[in-house]
């Protein structure tokens, strides 16, 4: 078991990463639904959330079905952090989260996400200033520095353990990478075997199939993974992960009527939480991701992005199941020699 604070989790817990237009309610429910063991919100403006804009206070809707589930808050100013903490604190989320990762231009340029990489003592106050604001645990997601000639994680963790956080989550890159190149997971290993390390370490970054996820944890010894966008689309790898790492063996890929079933869930919650109109037009993204790997698909994912009820989407998933009924895309292991699978195996 893994224990953050008083928040209980399984063994080795898989984390639904907090991304950008894409970790709404409605995703997270289908994320839940196939394994997800904790989740956290869409990043959240601490400016935004002070001025009360609608679309920050929305990103504090959370639901009893999705728990335990954390709120991410980002920002420069400490007087602002620690305002949206004390906002947060009152919605009753498990746990505070603090980006200091997101690698944007729009983000960075206001001296938030991994701009804060290049000033350790302000990531220090800002922290400290969040801790002291609420009531529930606070944790972290950051990077491994701003860039190669800054990579400062290991101390990171030791200062913002010190004021106060309950587990880290460390992406193997430097914002100088954004999401290029292949994550270094061997720093965050250093982080996870420092005896000064009290506290969970999750690691995150390319992690997109059952292996690595395993290989991953019997490398490099973290505490749990952290999976972003490897589920979009593909919530069901969660379950896939938990089962390999049960078993070594794997689950069957969902059918064509199970990716349809998920896309009618994940629309019937998008129109209930925002409305008809909003609901079907923020669907629209999610189309090809859950429909990777099916020839000739695009007819039908066109329908998809153009259809405004959904009767009318309904009528096309009916359709799509009809037409696909028996076929499996190809699974695909990216990255991997025969004998880094072998090890993966139990």
């Amino acid at each position: 078991m893994v224990r953050i604070d008083n928040i209980e989790l399984p063994d080795f817990p898989l984390l639904l990463a907090p991304m950008e237009d894409v970790s709404d309610p409605p995703f997270r429910a289908v994320c839940k639904e196939n394994g997800a063991d904790l989740m956290y919100t869409e990043f959240i403006s601490s400016e935004g959330l002070i001025r009360d804009a609608i679309k920050s206070r929305q990103k504090l809707d959370i639901f009893e079905y999705e728990r335990p589930v954390g709120i991410q808050i980002f920002g420069g100013d400490e007087e602002a952090m620690a305002l949206s903490a004390k906002i947060v604190d009152a919605t009753n989320p498990e746990l505070v989260d603090i980006n200091f990762g997101c690698p944007v231009k729009k983000v960075v340029c206001k001296g938030a996400g991994a701009g804060v990489l290049k000033d350790i003592d302000l990531m220090v106050r800002l922290t400290a200033a969040v801790v002291r604001s609420t009531s529930k645990p606070v944790t972290v997601k950051t990077r491994l520095g701003w860039d190669e000639a800054s990579i400062n994680i290991e101390t990171v963790a030791e200062r913002l353990q010190d004021v106060g956080i309950k587990a880290l989550t460390i992406h193997g890159r430097t914002r100088a990478q954004m999401y290029k190149g292949e994550a270094d997971w061997r720093l965050i290993a250093k982080v996870k075997n420092n005896p000064r390390i009290q506290m969970p370490i999750f690691g995150n970054g390319d992690i997109d199939s059952p292996e690595k996820a395993v290989l991953y944890k019997k490398r490099y010894d973290v505490d749990g993974i952290m999976i972003g966008r490897a589920a979009i689309g593909y919530p069901w790898i969660f379950n896939e992960i938990k089962h390999f790492a049960a078993t070594g063996t794997h689950l069957a890929p969902p059918t064509i009527q199970q990716r349809a079933a998920a896309i009618r869930k994940h629309l019937v919650k998008s129109v209930e939480w925002k409305n008809e109109t909003v609901g079907i037009l923020e669907m629209r993204r999610h189309y090809t991701n859950y429909l990777k790997g099916f020839p000739h698909i695009k007819e039908f994912r066109n329908q998809l992005v153009t259809l405004k009820t959904v009767a009318e989407i309904e009528e096309v998933l009916q359709q799509i199941v009809a037409r696909y009924d028996g076929f499996v895309p190809e699974r695909k292991i990216a990255g991997f020699a025969a004998s880094q699978l072998e090890e993966c195996a139990y």
